[in-house]
């Protein structure tokens, strides 16, 4: 037995489960919604082959004596998390990076109204900075994107700023991501769709991969979360409202592919500016550009988020389980520590983002232009010294300083 709230009020969901022995019948609210947390990982938690039956992990008992209701609601997801042994590093994939809270999944206070996944933090505009830069015969774009915002609220910006850098025709891109937590997928998808030619039309960008019980369609307790569009409104499926059960979880139901947008088609080479707070969405660009395009990022190591979620109502909360892994045309996801630069720089404070002299973006058109070697484990203090005894000359033509749905039904 399962059990969840609807508003206030207690709603109880059976079950079937011939394997194990689920949770009680009658106990508190508090209990109740423990139960739940666990017993939604046991089928929705991307890596829930790790995860033990119900009467050894004891989620009742196991949290009793925690002092506040959220905080035990948190060390369960905390403990959920842990289980699961990432083998190249011998430690958990959601290994804690701050006061034992989940690298990835979260639990919060309130209700969705969407029902769907987001992919990251949106923080400020979509682009922050443009320029063409002119080298010798060599052209460089460069864009600074500052997030990925709903694509409504982008889609102008965007176009307007890669139909202009595409009059050049440009053969090298600068994309400055150092700064981009992520934000809409279908945002940063549309970037992809910006840079790449039409010669990639129909060809796959990645593909979402959910744990074989959602994928064989087995994930039977998610009957009790209504399946929304993306106005936030239930929807009629084979005569009765949909619920997230109804959802295709296949991996070919979830793969995406490359639709040509704008008129840029010059790009063959892609040198993308990191750090720690690219992450999401903003990694998810960079490896579906990395099978097509010869790609080197400029930087430090970038956060590490290869996996997705969606949301699903526990009572008074919205739980965010770690739930598919992302993956590009040649079946890489293999970032949870991150991406490594291929040239260390240390990210400056407060840098004026399109400026040549500006450490990250000098070092990249230095690397462009075949004045320094990538090596990822370059010293940045060395790199450093080598930079600022070498002129930079170009010819100065252009300067111009998410709760998303992307669950699909199945028919």
């Amino acid at each position: 037995m399962v059990s969840f709230y609807s508003s206030c009020k207690k709603e109880l969901a059976t079950v079937k489960n011939e394997d194990e022995i689920v949770s009680p019948t009658t106990g508190t609210r508090t209990e109740f919604t423990l139960d739940s947390i666990f017993l939604y990982a046991k089928q929705i938690y991307l890596w829930n082959d790790a995860l033990p039956d119900y009467t050894t992990f004891r989620p009742r008992e196991r949290y009793n004596d925690v002092q506040s209701e959220i905080s035990a609601f948190r060390s369960e997801l905390y403990d959920i998390s842990q289980f699961k042994i990432n083998q190249a590093t011998g430690k958990p994939f959601e290994l804690s990076t701050y006061n034992k809270l989940p690298k990835y999944s979260y639990l919060q206070p309130g209700r969705t109204t969407g029902g769907g996944n987001r992919g990251g933090l949106i923080n400020g505009e979509a682009v922050l900075a443009k320029r063409l830069i002119h080298l010798n015969e060599k052209v460089i774009a460069y864009v600074a994107l500052g997030s990925f915002p709903s694509l409504s609220n982008a889609e102008s910006k965007l176009d307007q700023v890669f139909d202009e850098i595409a009059t050049d025709k440009p053969k090298y891109l600068v994309l400055d991501l150092r700064a981009n937590g992520g934000g809409y997928v279908e945002t940063a998808e549309y970037v992809a769709n910006l840079i790449a030619p039409i010669t990639l039309n129909g060809k796959v960008m990645y593909s979402e991969q959910f744990n074989q019980t959602l994928q064989s369609a087995k994930a039977t307790i998610l009957r009790h979360q209504p399946y929304l569009d993306e106005n936030g409104r239930t929807v009629i499926h084979n005569g009765r409202l949909a619920t997230l059960a109804d959802v295709d979880y296949t991996e070919s139901g979830n793969t995406y592919k490359f639709s040509k947008k704008g008129s840029l088609q010059s790009i063959q080479e892609v040198y993308i500016i990191v750090s720690g707070q690219t992450a999401s969405a903003s990694e998810l660009l960079i490896s579906c550009l990395k099978p097509y395009f010869n790609v080197r990022l400029i930087g430090e190591k970038t956060y590490g988020k290869p996996v997705g979620f969606f949301a699903v109502n526990i009572d008074q909360y919205n739980v965010y389980l770690s739930s598919f892994l992302i993956k590009n045309a040649q079946g890489w996801s293999d970032y949870f520590n991150g991406m490594e630069p291929d040239l260390n720089i240390i990210m400056p404070d407060n840098p004026i983002l399109g400026d040549t002299e500006e450490p990250c973006l000098k070092a990249t058109i230095a690397l462009i232009n075949g004045k320094i070697q990538a090596q990822s484990q370059k010293s940045a203090s060395i790199l450093k010294q080598r930079l600022n005894a070498m002129p930079v000359l170009i010819n100065r033509k252009d300067s111009i300083g998410m709760i998303e749905n992307r669950l699909k039904l199945r028919y």
